[in-house]
């Protein structure tokens, strides 16, 4: 089952690509038809942006997600038990030994991010560190070093990057739209016959530039909630001890939100919602309840 689902996230990565430049190039097409006079200048412009992105991620996703988390690196000298716990759960997992980070917040969260075993990074927050004993530390963090282990962190990396450029991209066009202009406006006039079509292209345009963050949020949705319950199924998988992780879960659920912003892009990362979203907005989240994860590891 595990390397059916390592497969399945590799052909998931070709999809994932696909389908962000896609939504890259329309969002492209819609800011080059309002403001460039050129659909094909606006796809270009805007699939450069997400080769970029997508690039920068895959060859420096570590630091690049950790610079946008507010994570530091630590050594086994600063936090010796949380480094050797990582240490112990990469050795049992058979995988190289990530880099460790720690975020410096009150909340209960921890993620691992990198776009291959190579070049993985673990990273947990101080009040995760402080509240978690070590077999609820144990179940976190191997619920991390699976997520490494079943290459979920390639998809997930992959997807930060492409999101956080079509998110760029429409914010760009969104603050363009106050200042004016655009190819619309100066050539309505000059073609009548074509007035009808120039209307229905502008409502496209503004429509996907409003809704390109939202629709980039479903794509990360699409990629499954399963790779969580399959992480949390792995972690027990690793430790041997389900009520580490059950633990763990627990005291999660109680944890409050994150004290800096964390942007939806990253958010995913988490293991745990570090926005703390209501019931209606869980809709667009991509990790399963917490109730529910802890149900199903209370029926293995």
């Amino acid at each position: 089952m595990l390397f059916d689902q390592i497969a399945s996230n590799k052909r998931k990565t070709i999809i994932l690509l696909v389908v962000f430049f896609l939504l890259l190039a329309l969002i492209g097409a819609a800011v080059g038809y309002l403001w460039l006079d050129s659909l094909t200048g606006g796809v270009i412009i805007a699939l450069i942006i997400g080769f970029i992105y997508a690039f920068s991620m895959i060859f420096q996703s570590t630091n690049v997600v950790m610079a946008m988390n507010n994570a530091r690196e630590i050594s086994a000298d600063e936090m010796p038990d949380y480094y050797h716990i990582v240490e112990d759960m990469a050795m049992v997992a058979q995988i190289p030994m990530p880099r460790v980070y720690v975020v410096d917040d009150p909340s209960l969260n921890a993620f691992a991010t990198g776009s291959s075993p190579k070049n993985a990074a673990v990273a947990a927050t101080t009040g995760l560190l402080a509240v978690m004993n070590r077999e609820e530390l144990e179940g976190v963090i191997g619920h991390e070093v699976s997520h490494i282990r079943n290459y979920d962190i390639r998809i997930s990396t992959i997807a930060v990057a492409l999101a956080s450029a079509v998110t760029l991209i429409s914010s760009i066009g969104g603050r363009m739209m106050w200042f004016g202009g655009g190819r619309s406006r100066r050539s309505s006039n000059n073609n009548e016959g074509g007035g009808y079509v120039q209307i229905i292209l502008l409502v496209f345009s503004i429509l996907a530039i409003v809704l390109a963050p939202l629709a980039a949020s479903l794509v990360q949705l699409a990629i499954s909630r399963q790779r969580e319950y399959l992480a949390d199924a792995s972690s027990v998988e690793l430790t041997r001890n389900p009520q580490g992780m059950i633990k763990a879960l627990h005291k999660l659920e109680q944890s409050q939100p994150m004290s800096h912003p964390v942007d939806d892009a990253s958010a995913a990362l988490y293991i745990n919602d570090p926005q703390k979203k209501s019931s209606l907005q869980h809709l667009f989240y991509t990790h399963p309840p917490l109730a529910d994860r802890i149900k199903r590891l209370e029926q293995m």
